[in-house]
């Protein structure tokens, strides 16, 4: 895995990659990279076999879990269950979670870590159609 470094950036925007997902390795944490202020974001991959070596929990913030490839399971406190991918787990504060590749192929995922109970617009009601030159 190549280390991250801010790509373009703008006064607005920051731009970041992992690079490709097909045989992307580790873990990779963009908020610092990116200066995101709203959620931390982060790229991981676990070999066929592996888990994260602890359980964790969060005080205040949730984490949502996108399987990108491959298949294992997911354990939050003592429930456990299958995931593979296209799953998508969202965990609350204040619980034990885990995560565990059971596939003959590597699980890419991206964590997704943001304040539990501060989203209050989103998509359309966050919105605003806006007229601006198109210079794609």
């Amino acid at each position: 895995m190549s280390e991250l470094k801010v790509l373009n950036s703008g006064d607005k925007f920051a731009h970041t990659s992992v690079g490709k997902l097909l045989g992307f390795e580790g873990k990779a944490f963009v908020k610092d990279v990116i200066g995101a202020t709203s959620c931390e974001i982060s790229f991981g991959t676990l070999p066929t076999g592996a888990a994260v070596p602890f359980y964790h929990s969060h005080k205040e913030n949730e984490e949502n879990y996108i399987v990108l490839s491959g298949a294992g399971r997911f354990q939050v406190g003592d429930e456990a269950f299958d995931i593979a991918e296209g799953s998508v787990i969202r965990v609350a504060t204040n619980c034990d979670r885990n995560i565990k590749c059971t596939s003959a192929e590597p699980m890419t995922y991206i964590c997704i870590q943001a304040k539990e109970g501060s989203l209050s617009q989103y998509t359309q009601g966050d919105a605003e159609i806006t007229e601006h030159e198109n210079k794609m």
